[in-house]
C-alpha cells in the first residue's frame, strides 16, 4: 500500500496560462495559490511472480528496496497519477529534476486523465518482462474541464489507456520505444457546435455552453529513448489526440513533437551533474484553431477579441507554438541534493504568430531528497 500526502502551493507566470506548453511543470492551475496539504497517492500494488528469477530493486520513491521478479503482472488500484506508469522516460520526464517544460514531461497531445493537480483513481494492469511489457489502465475523469473533483459516475466519464514497450539494443546500446493509446469520454464540448452557437447569437464562443455527455478524446503517442554513448542518451516524442472537442485535463495541445539529449558531467569529472537541451514543437486542430480564431478561450490559451493581441477583432494569426529548453543541474556536496539553473524560450505562444516574442523564460530551481 503506497501512501503520499502532498503540500503543494504558489501559481505558474501569468497563472499558468498564455503557453500551451506551459514552463514550469511543478505548477497548478489553481486559483489560490497558498500551500495545501492534500492526498497525492493512496493505492494497493499486488505483483503476481510468472518465473523465480528476480532482480533488486533500490529504495526509491514509490518503491520498496529489495527483489522483484523478472516477470510479473501486477494490479494497481486506488488514487494515483497516470503518469507514474505510462509514458516512461529516462531523460525526461521528471520536471523535479530534469525538463521543466509540459510538453516535454509528457507527450503533449495525450489528455491524460487527471484532476487540477495531476491525480486520479482507477486501476492499472500490467504484464512485464525484460524486454516487454504492456500496461492498461481504466480511470476517472474531472468532472469539469481543469477541475479539482473528479466524477465516480464511471458510466458516462472514463479513460482508458494502452502502452507497449518494447526494449532492444542498438550496436550494444539499449534503447527502448513504447506505443500509447488513449480514448477518453466526459462532458466536453465540440468546438465546431460552440463556434456555431456563437454565430447565431453573435456572442464570443464559449465552450462551457454546449457541453454534453458522451463525448469523446482519441490519440496516441510515440516514445523512445536511445543510449549513445556512455551517460549520454537521446529521447523523441511524437503525439497526437483529434482535437474535435475541448481539451480536459492537461494541456491545450492536439499535436506534438520533441527531440532531446542529455549527458552526465562524466566528461568534465562530474559525474553528477546532467546536462539537458531540447526542442518541441506543439499544434492543434483546425477545429480548436477555429474556436480560437473565432475568440474563444480554453483554460489555458486564447486571446479573444480586443485584447490588443489580435487584429480584426479575433482573426487568429496561426503559427506552431516552438519551444526550447536548456538546464544544467549541479550536484551539491550532500546527500540527494542539486541546484539547476534552466533556460526556456518560447516561438508563437498559444500559436498567435501576433504575440510579441520569443518569451524568454529564466529559472533556478533547488531539488532534496531525504
Amino acid at each position: 500500500m503506497y501512501f503520499n500526502p502532498e503540500v503543494a502551493g504558489g501559481t505558474g507566470l501569468s497563472g499558468a496560462r498564455g503557453i500551451a506548453g506551459f514552463t514550469n511543470g511543478e505548477t497548478f492551475r489553481i486559483g489560490n495559490p497558498s500551500p495545501n496539504l492534500y492526498l497525492a497517492r493512496l493505492y494497493l500494488r499486488q505483483v503476481f511472480a510468472l518465473g523465480s528469477e528476480t532482480d533488486k530493486d533500490d529504495d526509491d520513491l514509490n518503491q520498496v528496496a529489495g527483489p522483484t521478479p523478472r516477470r510479473y503482472f501486477a494490479i494497481n488500484v486506488g488514487k494515483f497519477s497516470t503518469a507514474d506508469f505510462f509514458d516512461q522516460n529516462s531523460y525526461s520526464h521528471d520536471p523535479r529534476t530534469q525538463f521543466l517544460n509540459w510538453s516535454l514531461m509528457s507527450a503533449g497531445g495525450w489528455d491524460y486523465a487527471a484532476n487540477t493537480r495531476g491525480y486520479t483513481v482507477g486501476g492499472v494492469f500490467e504484464y512485464v518482462t525484460p524486454g516487454f511489457a504492456a500496461r492498461f489502465a481504466t480511470t476517472l475523469m474531472p468532472t469539469e474541464a481543469n477541475g479539482p473533483t473528479l466524477d465516480f459516475d464511471y458510466g458516462t466519464a472514463h479513460a482508458e489507456t494502452v502502452e507497449l514497450t518494447k526494449v532492444y539494443h542498438l550496436r550494444g546500446r539499449q534503447g527502448t520505444i513504447r506505443a500509447l493509446g488513449f480514448r477518453n469520454v466526459a462532458a466536453m464540448a465540440t468546438y465546431n457546435t460552440a463556434v456555431r452557437l456563437a454565430q447565431l447569437t453573435g456572442e464570443q464562443p464559449d465552450v462551457t455552453l454546449v457541453r454534453r455527455d458522451g463525448h469523446t478524446k482519441i490519440g496516441f503517442g510515440l516514445n523512445a529513448e536511445q543510449e549513445i554513448a556512455k551517460n549520454v542518451g537521446l529521447f523523441a516524442r511524437v503525439s497526437y489526440n483529434d482535437g474535435k472537442n475541448e481539451t480536459w485535463a492537461f494541456t491545450e495541445i492536439d499535436q506534438s513533437a520533441s527531440l532531446g539529449i542529455v549527458s552526465t558531467g562524466d566528461r568534465w569529472q562530474r559525474p553528477n551533474d546532467r546536462v539537458g537541451a531540447a526542442i518541441v514543437v506543439n499544434g492543434i486542430s483546425p477545429e480548436h484553431r477555429a474556436y480560437l480564431a473565432a475568440g474563444g478561450y480554453g483554460f489555458m490559451v486564447g486571446d479573444g477579441p480586443g485584447t490588443g493581441y489580435v487584429p480584426n477583432n479575433g482573426a487568429l494569426n496561426y503559427g506552431l507554438e516552438q519551444i526550447g529548453e536548456v538546464y544544467y543541474s549541479f550536484a551539491l556536496p550532500t546527500y540527494h541534493a542539486s541546484i539547476s539553473p534552466d533556460y526556456q524560450f518560447v516561438v508563437n505562444p498559444g500559436y498567435n504568430r501576433d504575440r510579441s516574442g520569443p518569451v524568454h523564460v529564466v529559472a533556478i530551481r533547488l531539488h532534496v531528497e531525504f
